[in-house]
Order: structure tokens, then C-alpha cells, then sequence
């Protein structure tokens, strides 16, 4: 069973950094693209950063996080990170990750969320105070 498990989420302050993790179980990591998403303005699907399977591919196509927030792999540990750095409060939500075989999706469908047959995990909260 192909399984993400996120961690590393929780309340800071604004102007902090956390770093999120998402480790992959079930199916041959470094051969899958990797999706951070979170649940922006309006309850909209936000993708925040990705990382392609060979790694040399990363993008934030989100204004609000480019330059703040970067995706990084280590495919021996099958984990894929979220660094996140200068959190304001509006960066507070649920941060969940996403994966998908390589070049299986185009770019604007992880930019528009649709990967629906990615697996999925069930999210970290991230909470950021004034």
C-alpha cells in the first residue's frame, strides 16, 4: 500500500522557519514526482512547492511563498522536506504532500491541483502567530 506520512508541523511565530517532512512507504520513491499543497485563501488548493523525481527539477509557482519556501529529497530516505522560512500568518493551514510516478502529470495540472490519482497524505497542521 502506497502511504505519505507528514510531520514536523506546528505553531511559531511570524518571521520563523519550520521544516515539514513527508516519508514514502509503498512504492519506489526516487521514480516519483513530489507535491507540498496547502489549503489557501477561500479554502483553495494551493500547490507550494514541487520536486521532481530526479530532484533537478523544484518550483514554487505560488507568489505568496516563492523565495521563502523550497522543496529538497533524499531519495535513501525516502522523504521529501519542506523548508519554510520568514512565516507570516497567512502561511497558517494544513500542508500536505503529494506524490505521483514521474512525468506522469504536467506541470499546470500539480499547479492547478489536479492530481487526483496522486497518493496523498492526511496533512500537518502548520499555525503561524502574529
Amino acid at each position: 500500500e502506497e502511504k505519505l506520512m507528514e510531520s514536523g508541523g506546528g505553531s511559531v511565530q511570524t518571521g520563523g522557519s519550520l521544516r515539514l517532512s513527508c516519508t514514502a512507504s509503498g512504492f519506489t520513491f526516487d521514480d516519483h514526482d513530489m507535491g507540498w499543497f496547502r489549503q489557501g485563501t477561500g479554502n483553495k488548493c494551493e500547490l507550494v512547492a514541487f520536486i521532481s523525481g530526479s530532484g533537478g527539477t523544484t518550483s514554487s509557482d505560488t507568489a505568496a511563498v516563492r523565495g521563502r519556501f523550497t522543496a529538497s529529497r533524499d531519495d535513501a530516505a525516502n522523504t521529501v522536506y519542506l523548508q519554510m522560512d520568514r512565516l507570516t500568518p497567512e502561511d497558517t493551514s494544513v500542508y500536505i504532500c503529494a506524490a505521483a510516478p514521474t512525468d506522469y502529470y504536467a506541470d499546470f495540472e500539480w499547479r492547478y491541483c489536479s492530481v487526483s490519482s496522486a497518493t496523498w497524505g492526511q496533512g500537518t497542521q502548520v499555525t503561524v502567530s502574529a
